[in-house]
């Protein structure tokens, strides 16, 4: 694959990375704000509430494997992905500000369906953005460990992108006030995920480009050849769970922070609790990584996941200091739950691609972006049911006194159900076999 054998340049690392401010603004803001917005700023029924927020997802993941085939097949100077980042990027900037920018219509039904047609527009925007950046290490390096390192400064970014929005979104809300600091919030984090598209445009253009030859055949041929590929298929199913088990906890802080804890700026405590840890020892999961092997980590990382989130269950019980202890530990798993597979996935697509000489890394990236969307989608939707279930109480900017059952929902749905979910992960992740090894044995074979 041309120069990418090499290690890359630091610039191009952490300017690929930084396009993680623009995922992790989006992938973070809506799953914990959109949800509290329609059901207590708007007063949308719990239900439907939750398929408000879903189905854009749900259009997401019918989207990402075409925006892969046609990223696929892009020919620009630039490479097949990289012109995507900025022509998609600044469309999602756009359509984000406007979800929460909705007018007082007098009508709960036009409200929501402006939300609705706007969430739409940005998660189609995003899936053009997404699935080509995702595609991006497994072109611009041919090197196992190099991915990891390429996977430690994304998710480095990540993290801080997730604590940045997730704290100041909560808190700029809160400091306008009413519907209008839903509005002012929208625009700030507009313009977050516009710096994250600029820089990761910008930061990558002295990024090797892969001389592999696009995949031949219909989109419909090229799912049924990434679906035969064994790894790929236990490697996105161990994700997509997790990715469920993450958007049920970031639909939950909020409801969690003020209905449990009794206070409305504990959210931002918890998302800092949450992401905190990652600053810090993203790097040291990567080393870990390099010594015992990715599924390993990925492994024991999910457990420390799992554990934190079990914990959270003492949360109506215990002081608050336990339950954002929990949440730290959580924090620490999730780290290396971003680490792992986001290295792991870019071997799947360059072993693919070794051994046929065909470039499936936009389906395959497709496949993996609608997995996770549809994972992430989820999330606040099964917590949305689980709020119905336990008899939440919606309402329009008033204060109401929820019931006990509410309550137990909400600390449920927020700890134990996210702990099942990723340990039930693990079955499918123990099988998978796309080692150091493997793929080197991939490498040589297509050599030879």
């Amino acid at each position: 694959m041309d120069d990418t054998g090499g290690t890359l340049p630091r610039s191009v690392r952490w300017g690929y990375g930084s396009g993680s401010v623009a995922t992790g603004a989006f992938g973070t803001v809506p799953g914990l704000m959109l949800l509290p917005y329609l059901t207590d700023t708007l007063g949308i029924a719990a239900l439907w509430a939750g398929l408000i927020v879903f189905a854009p997802k749900a259009w997401d993941v019918l989207l990402n494997p075409v925006a892969g085939r046609i990223s696929d097949r892009t020919v620009d100077p630039a490479g097949p992905r990289r012109p995507w980042l900025l022509r998609a990027g600044v469309m999602l900037a756009g359509a984000f500000a406007l979800i929460f920018a909705a007018p007082d219509l007098g009508s709960q039904v036009l409200e929501a369906s402006w939300v609705l047609v706007f969430f739409v527009l940005a998660a189609t925007a995003y899936a053009f953005f997404q699935v080509p950046y995702v595609a991006m290490p497994a072109e611009i390096t041919s090197s196992y460990d190099e991915r990891t390192r390429l996977m430690t400064a994304r998710v480095a970014i990540l993290a801080f992108t997730i604590m940045l929005a997730g704290a100041t979104a909560p808190l700029i809300r809160d400091a306008v006030g009413g519907r209008d600091g839903y509005r002012v919030m929208g625009v700030a984090m507009a313009v977050l995920i516009g710096v994250g598209v600029l820089a990761a445009y910008v930061g990558t253009r002295r990024a090797p480009i892969g001389a592999v030859a696009a995949g031949a055949g219909s989109l419909r041929e090229q799912l049924r050849i990434v679906a035969t590929a064994r790894d790929f298929r236990l490697l996105l199913t161990t994700f997509v769970l997790q990715a469920l088990a993450t958007g049920c906890m970031l639909a939950g802080v909020d409801y969690l922070a003020s209905d449990v804890l009794g206070s409305s700026g504990a959210a931002t405590i918890l998302f800092v609790c949450f992401v905190g840890p990652a600053l810090v020892l993203t790097p040291l999961w990567a080393r870990y990584g390099a010594r015992v092997g990715k599924q390993r980590g990925y492994t024991v990382s999910s457990l420390v996941l799992a554990t934190g989130a079990a914990v959270a269950v003492l949360a109506p019980y215990a002081p608050s200091a336990v339950t954002f202890a929990a949440v730290g530990l959580v924090g620490v798993g999730y780290a290396g739950c971003q680490v792992f597979p986001m290295a792991m996935l870019p071997d799947a697509a360059a072993t693919d691609a070794a051994r046929t000489g065909e470039n499936r890394a936009g389906v395959y990236t497709g496949v993996w972006t609608a997995g996770e969307t549809l994972g992430l989608a989820l999330g606040p939707a099964v917590f949305a049911v689980v709020l119905a279930l336990g008899g939440y109480v919606s309402s329009q900017g008033g204060e109401v006194t929820q019931p006990g059952s509410a309550l137990t929902a909400i600390t449920l749905g927020f700890s134990l159900l996210p702990a099942a979910l990723t340990l039930l992960s693990l079955h499918w992740l123990r099988r998978y076999t796309l080692d150091a090894d493997a793929v080197a044995r991939a490498t040589t074979e297509a050599t030879t």
